[in-house]
């Protein structure tokens, strides 16, 4: 099995330890987040000389640890392994919704109980805690929500293509094909068959995402929710809402789900990671845009067996790429609207003109637009309009597919291709 350092989360880890707080791994199932506690940081604690017997693991999904599984015994358990007060403890907790039975999903109590022991622990000084949890029934809103600011949260992307591209062993341009094709969990690099790369992929979307979303919220209509997701991923790109959707539904001839009903679906597929939202902002007017807006797939393998692969449109998926990249790399990321004035049959008009991303990490800010090829000057004016109107001094930056080397056009616009900018981690500042 291939091992990959991800480095980017283990400083994280390594930057919040003894902190005294609950160290809360988030992120989409199947994207490493077990292998970064239980693999990756559980060596380096031992690199660093801490005692084995300091370190306790904890797999709360292994049967061997099937009583422990009600937190009261949880609890017993860890402070027993924890009464030496001389030493201080590394407590890795795998799999922590394993806690709560399915049929106490909804009951409020268990969730207490569970977080009551977590809590519990952060009393003791000794003792320094990490968790990992599933989204489909520890989402990462109702953990930080009942800690109240006593859980620190590291979120886990599955790879980035920085990250894919080491451990693939081929050219970059088969990796970045094979990256768009089936996605960035980590498992898929130890697969070489195309067809179990695909039942892979298919078994994680069926199996686990929809059937736990589905158990989790209680959703009778399952076969909607996957229908949704056809739209969504269908849609990767396009700017949509729940009225939209719906009325997609009704046209198509599909099963009706009420724009409500979607509204309310669209929320636990973005709790559940396999979705995010990005808003759009009105760059000159300075303010958000509630509706429409555009949605991105966490993983592009994952969307693209849903569509059973019918759908690789390269042009879409290196957006979405993009996207995902700038918050790798901890920006929020929103599309940017600029309104100009404009003449069109001899009238004057107001005309909104799109930026792809509007990324904003502290006082930095980028205006990155993603465009596969531009094979002319008309192709170049199409790409750039929208960000020669923007008034700051902000970086403009437009991304294409080919190995152009790096380059500014006369309006001080960069342009570099796809693989300067997601390998270098400072590419936005080149």
């Amino acid at each position: 099995m291939k091992i990959i350092s991800r480095p980017k989360y283990m400083n994280k880890l390594i930057s919040k330890m003894n902190n005294g707080m609950i160290k809360v791994i988030t992120g989409v199932r199947r994207c490493g987040k077990s292998f970064l506690l239980f693999e990756l940081f559980y060596n380096y604690l031992l690199e660093q000389g801490i005692a084995d017997d300091c370190i306790i693991k904890i797999a709360l999904d292994d049967v061997e640890n099937e009583a422990l599984l009600e937190p009261q015994a949880l609890s017993e358990y860890i402070s027993w392994r924890t009464s030496d007060k001389t030493k201080t403890y590394y407590v890795l907790l795998d799999e922590i919704q394993f806690t709560i039975t399915r049929d106490e999903l909804k009951n409020k109590d268990s969730y207490v109980r569970l977080y009551g022991v977590l809590n519990g622990l952060l009393h003791k000084r000794n003792v320094d805690v990490y968790v990992t949890g599933s989204n489909s029934k520890l989402l990462s809103t109702d953990v930080m929500t009942e800690f109240r600011g006593r859980g620190d949260q590291i979120h886990i992307a599955p790879l980035a293509f920085s990250e894919y591209y080491p451990a693939h062993g081929g050219t970059k341009d088969e990796a970045w094909n094979e990256y768009l094709l089936y996605g960035g969990m980590p498992y898929i690099l130890n697969l070489q068959d195309e067809e179990e790369k695909v039942k892979y992929l298919l078994t994680l979307h069926n199996e686990i995402y929809l059937k736990d979303i589905s158990e989790r919220y209680g959703i009778s209509n399952s076969s909607g929710m996957e229908d949704l997701q056809k739209v969504l991923a269908s849609a990767v790109n396009s700017l949509t809402n729940p009225q939209k959707i719906a009325d997609t539904f009704k046209s198509s001839g599909m099963k009706g789900i009420s724009a409500p009903t979607i509204k309310d679906y669209i929320g636990y597929l973005q709790d559940a990671h396999l979705i995010r939202k990005a808003e759009r902002y009105n760059v000159k007017g300075r303010k958000y845009i509630s509706t429409p807006a555009k949605y991105y797939y966490t993983d592009l393998g994952l969307r693209n067996a849903l569509l059973g692969f019918r759908q690789f449109e390269k042009t879409h998926l290196m957006e979405n790429v993009i996207y995902n990249e700038l918050v790798y790399r901890g920006f929020s990321v929103d599309v940017g609207v600029v309104e100009i004035n404009a003449t069109e049959n001899g009238k004057n008009t107001r005309k909104q003109l799109e930026v792809d991303f509007v990324a904003n990490l502290g006082n930095r800010r980028y205006y990155v637009q993603s465009a596969y090829a531009i094979p002319d000057n008309e192709k170049m004016e199409q790409e750039q309009a929208s960000l020669v109107h923007i008034p700051d001094s902000f970086k403009k930056i437009i991304v294409v597919e080919s190995g152009i080397p790096l380059w500014r056009n006369e309006q001080g616009i960069t342009i570099m291709n796809i693989y300067d900018f997601l390998l270098d981690e400072n590419s936005l500042d080149k």
